[in-house]
C-alpha cells in the first residue's frame, strides 16, 4: 500500500504532502489545477521515464518521494529529476538506478489512464490476464511449460558445449593420430634406451678395444710379466717376516697389489672373449640408436618426454572417441527434453483455448453498464514457430477489441481510446478478482466520456476494486468521487506572478461542498442536497 507521497518542484506543484490509507481514494478538483502532476509523479516513482520540462520553473530539481508498506515491512523511494533531465534515485536511502527503481516498485502500481503505457497496452502481458483467469490450472501448466522449457534450454547448451569441444578435437585428432604411429611405430623403452647406451661403445670400438685388453693382459701375465714379478718381490719379503712390523705392513700391501693385479689380468681376457666384431649387429644397433634421437628430437629432450607425449596423445584420443558417445547422448537429451517441452506447450495452449470463450463473454458481460454496449472482445491464440517460443507459452496472446457490432475485431491497444482503455481495466479487474495481486491501481480519468448511470456503475465498480486493492482515482464526476473512502482536493493558486498546486484532504461539509461543486459548479443549497442525496445513496450500496 502506498502510505505516503511527497512531492516538490515537479509542474506547478512547489511541495505537497499526500497520506493515503486503504480502500479507495479519489483526487478532484478543476481542470489543469496538478491533478495529472500527482499521477506523474507516481509515475516517476515506479521508473517511468523522466521529461525535463517537468521540473517546476525556476527550480533545479524535481523530487518525488514515496513510503510504500508490505506485507514483510516497507519501501523508501527517492526520484531526483534535475533541470537538465537527469534522474539520481535511491530505494532505502541507498543509491539505485532507475531500473531498480522500476523493478522494485513497478510490480506493486499499476496505472490504468488516457496517456498510460499501461499493461493492457502491452501485448506481452495479455498471456498473463488471461491465465490469471484460469486460475490455479494455470500456475501449474505455465509452471510445468516453463520448467521443461529452461530443461530444453539447458540439454540445448549442454550440446552446443560438447559438440565445440569435439570439433576442436577433431581438428587435432589427425596430428594426434600421427604422433601416436610416429612413437608406436620406434616403440621405444626407457630399458631398450639403457641397453643401447652400454652395447654400443664396445661395438663401436672392439678391434681397439680387444688389442688394448690383449695387450694389457700380456703385460701382466706373460713370463717376465708384471705378475711374475710381484710374485718374486712377496716372495722375497715372506722370508723376513716376523722380523721387523714395518717391513711386515710392506709385505701386506704387496700381496693385495699381486692379488689385485691377477684379478685385473682375469677380467681383462674376459673382457676381450667378450666383445663382438659384427659389423651388422653395430649398424642395426646404430640405426635403433639414430630413430630413439630423432624421436627426443620432436617431442623430448629425454625419452620420457616422448613416452609421455604418446600416452597424452593415445588419452585425448580416446576421450575424443568417448566424446562421440556423450554427443549421442545430448542429442538425445536434446530430443527428449523438446518433446517434453512440446507437450507441456500443448497443454497450456490447450488450457488457455478452453478458458479464452468463458474469458470473453465474461470480460463483455463487466463491460455492459460500462457505456460500452455494443462492444466485443476476442482472444487471438497464434501459434509461433517453435524456436521462438518464449517464457510465457507457445503462443503469442492478444486481446482484440470491437468497438461497435459493425465493426471488425482488431488489436485492444491500437484501436480503443484511452477512455475505453480504463473502463475494460475496470472491467478485467473485476473479472480476475482475487487472482490479481498487484497491491495499487491508479485510474486516472476512468469516468472520460461517460456520465450518469454509467458514472455511478463505474464508481461502484471502482469501490467494489477496493476491497481488494488500494485504488487512487483522479476523476471529474460527483458519482465516482462519492464512493471513496478519502478524497483529496487537488487546487491551484494564483499569487500575483507565482502559480502553485495544494491539496487538502475534506471530510463532512467540506466534502458535501465539494461534491455539489462537481455536480453543479457551485454551492447552491440545490447542489448541496444533491451532494448529499449522492453520498448518502453511495454508502447505502457499500
Amino acid at each position: 500500500m502506498l502510505e505516503e507521497l511527497h512531492v516538490r518542484n515537479l509542474a506547478l506543484i512547489e511541495d505537497v504532502w499526500l497520506e493515503f490509507g486503504p480502500g479507495m481514494t479519489v483526487l478532484t478538483g478543476e481542470t489543469g489545477a496538478g491533478k495529472t502532476a500527482l499521477v506523474g509523479a507516481l509515475k516517476l516513482l515506479v521508473g517511468e521515464r523522466a521529461d525535463s520540462t517537468w521540473v517546476r520553473a525556476g527550480a533545479a530539481e524535481a523530487v518525488v518521494e514515496g513510503r510504500m508498506r508490505l506485507p514483510l515491512g516497507e519501501i523508501l523511494a527517492k526520484r531526483r529529476v534535475s533541470s537538465d533531465g537527469r534522474s539520481k534515485c535511491t530505494l532505502d536511502g541507498e543509491m539505485a538506478t532507475v531500473g531498480a527503481l522500476a523493478e522494485a516498485l513497478g510490480p506493486l502500481v499499476d496505472l490504468h489512464g488516457q496517456h498510460e503505457h499501461q499493461s493492457l497496452l502491452q501485448p506481452s502481458r495479455h498471456s498473463e490476464y488471461l491465465d490469471r483467469y484460469c486460475g490455479a490450472d494455470a500456475v501449474s501448466r505455465l509452471s510445468e511449460y516453463r520448467s521443461a522449457r529452461e530443461d530444453w534450454a539447458q540439454a540445448g547448451t549442454t550440446l552446443d558445449r560438447i559438440t565445440a569441444s569435439l570439433a576442436e578435437a577433431r581438428t587435432r585428432s589427425d596430428y594426434l593420430r600421427f604422433v601416436v604411429e610416429e612413437i608406436a611405430g620406434v616403440g621405444p623403452t626407457l630399458e631398450e634406451e639403457a641397453e643401447l647406451d652400454r652395447r654400443l661403445p664396445g661395438l663401436k670400438h672392439s678391434e681397439r678395444l680387444s688389442a688394448a685388453a690383449v695387450e694389457a693382459y700380456a703385460a701382466l701375465r706373460d713370463e717376465s710379466g708384471a705378475s711374475d714379478a710381484l710374485t718374486v718381490c712377496h716372495s722375497a719379503l715372506r722370508h723376513v717376516a716376523d722380523l721387523d712390523p714395518q717391513m711386515d705392513a710392506i709385505t701386506e700391501r704387496l700381496g693385495g697389489v699381486a692379488v689385485l693385479v691377477d684379478e685385473i689380468a682375469t677380467d681383462l681376457r674376459a673382457y676381450a672373449e667378450s666383445l663382438e666384431h659384427d659389423p651388422r649387429e653395430f649398424d642395426a644397433l646404430q640405426e635403433r640408436l639414430a630413430s630413439f634421437m630423432a624421436l627426443k628430437k620432436k617431442y623430448g629432450p629425454e625419452m620420457a618426454d616422448v613416452l609421455r607425449t604418446s600416452q597424452d596423445a593415445e588419452e585425448t584420443l580416446a576421450a575424443l572417441d568417448a566424446g562421440q558417445d556423450g554427443l549421442d547422448s545430448a542429442r538425445a537429451a536434446v530430443d527428449s527434453a523438446r518433446a517434453a517441452l512440446e507437450s507441456a506447450g500443448r497443454a497450456l495452449a490447450s488450457m488457455r483455448a478452453a478458458a479464452a470463450p468463458g474469458f470473453v463473454v465474461d470480460l463483455a458481460s463487466a463491460t455492459l453498464d460500462l457505456e460500452m454496449s455494443g462492444t466485443s472482445f476476442e482472444v487471438l491464440l497464434e501459434d509461433v514457430p517453435f524456436d521462438e517460443w518464449g517464457p510465457d507459452g507457445p503462443q503469442r496472446v492478444e486481446f482484440m477489441f470491437a468497438p461497435g457490432p459493425d465493426q471488425p475485431a482488431r488489436p485492444l491497444a491500437r484501436i480503443a481510446s484511452g477512455g475505453e482503455i480504463s473502463r475494460v481495466m475496470l472491467a478485467l479487474k473485476g473479472v480476475l478478482g482475487a487472482a490479481d495481486d498487484v497491491p495499487v491501481l491508479v485510474f486516472d480519468e476512468v469516468d472520460a466520456g461517460i456520465g450518469g448511470l454509467t458514472a455511478t456503475a463505474v464508481g461502484r465498480r471502482l469501490k467494489d476494486l477496493a476491497s481488494r486493492h488500494q485504488v487512487l482515482v483522479v476523476t471529474h464526476l460527483a458519482q465516482v468521487a462519492a464512493f471513496a473512502d478519502k478524497h483529496i482536493v487537488v487546487e491551484k493558486h494564483m499569487d500575483r506572478d507565482t502559480v502553485s498546486t495544494s491539496v487538502r484532504a475534506v471530510e463532512g461539509q467540506a466534502r458535501v461542498a465539494e461534491i455539489a461543486r462537481m455536480l453543479s459548479g457551485v454551492e447552491s443549497d440545490a447542489g448541496l442536497a444533491h451532494a448529499e442525496e449522492l453520498l448518502g445513496s453511495a454508502r447505502s450500496v457499500q
